[in-house]
């Protein structure tokens, strides 16, 4: 490799930057041949928000976190609902929050933890690794809504650090790929599950978002329940969305009788925690005992307005058959709904 040239380690793409250029997402940039983290602390979002709307239903429940974002992504989904952030190269002449400001902002915010969200974590990775190092030492939870296309060192450093809650987007499959090979290009959709099996073998807790877009990968239901159980067990939550026309990508809505299907097929398959989302009913997003059937927790307007787990010793049981439900961090009790903005 030329030597003024730099790779960079932290997405899967490793990206090799020129001299003077910046990778894919636009975070990172060669700068005299040193790999030079451009986006650190240049956020373009921070709102405190419910845990259960990124979505995570077993962690942390009903609690809230200071959710922030930067600027770019390691893809460009064409259905993006933030593309004005995600598709948009971060400026180096913005602002930088340091990490002991959005740490104070989610005290002030009441929040329990804080979230990397919006556009793709991947772009704030040494970012993270900082603001880790200031949030634990506060007894903040920290957690991910990604791609999860880190490499596997990257993978490590992050849970390593503590960011233990990841919510991760299943955004396709081979036959989504070769069914539209325009969109996400050179894409292996197998990391995704690679990365999240890391993530539960280093101690964190993963739940996996499908998000069912018509006309691409609505066609991936089979092998990502395939993969789900091959790679990461029974008892990791499964989250099949409903997709909604945005930007470039003018399908109508996900018929809710597909994501039903979907679902159906999931659960039959042996996958005990199957929700249904972005369709506001709570009867689909509701928790029940996978041994009883009891329902256990109902969500509405993305906050618990039911708990009936007992704890016991740090994990939570049905109250009627004693089956251990899988819940990471406290539940939280009745708490307001609040959407404070910070940025």
């Amino acid at each position: 490799m030329d030597n003024s040239k730099v790779r960079c380690y932290v997405c899967e793409r490793n990206c090799t930057i020129a001299l003077g250029r910046r990778g894919f997402c636009g975070a990172y940039e060669n700068r005299d041949g040193c790999l030079v983290h451009v986006g650190w602390g240049r956020l373009s979002a921070a709102e405190s928000r419910p845990i259960e709307i990124k979505p995570l239903f077993h962690y942390w429940p009903n609690s809230t976190s200071l959710t922030f974002s930067g600027w770019g992504c390691n893809f460009l989904c064409p259905w993006c609902q933030n593309y004005l952030l995600s598709w948009v190269r971060v400026c180096v002449d913005g602002p930088v929050v340091p990490p002991e400001r959005l740490v104070e902002w989610a005290r002030r915010a009441g929040d329990e933890g804080l979230c990397a969200s919006f556009n793709e974590p991947v772009t704030l990775f040494d970012y993270l690794l900082d603001l880790a190092e200031v949030a634990r030492r506060e007894g903040f939870y920290l957690s991910l809504v990604t791609n999860a296309y880190f490499t596997t060192r990257a993978v490590d450093a992050l849970v390593g650090a503590g960011w233990d809650g990841w919510s991760v987007d299943i955004k396709g499959c081979p036959e989504a790929s070769r069914r539209r090979r325009d969109v996400l290009p050179g894409v292996d959709h197998e990391v995704v599950f690679r990365n999240a099996r890391r993530v539960l073998d280093n101690g964190g807790h993963v739940e996996m978002i499908y998000l069912v877009v018509p006309g691409y990968n609505d066609v991936c239901a089979e092998w990502i329940i395939e993969r789900h159980l091959d790679y990461l067990g029974p008892d990791v939550p499964l989250h099949v969305n409903r997709y909604y026309p945005a930007f470039r990508w003018g399908e109508p809505p996900t018929p809710v009788e597909t994501l039903l299907r979907i679902a159906e097929k999931a659960r039959r398959a042996g996958i005990k925690y199957v929700y249904v989302g972005n369709v506001h009913d709570p009867e689909l997003e509701a928790t029940r005992c996978p041994r009883c059937g009891k329902v256990l927790v109902v969500r509405e307007g993305y906050r618990v307005t039911h708990w009936g787990l007992v704890e016991e010793g740090g994990r939570y049981r049905c109250p009627r058959c004693g089956e251990i439900i899988p819940i990471r961090g406290k539940y939280v009790g009745p708490k307001p709904t609040r959407y404070i903005t910070f940025i």
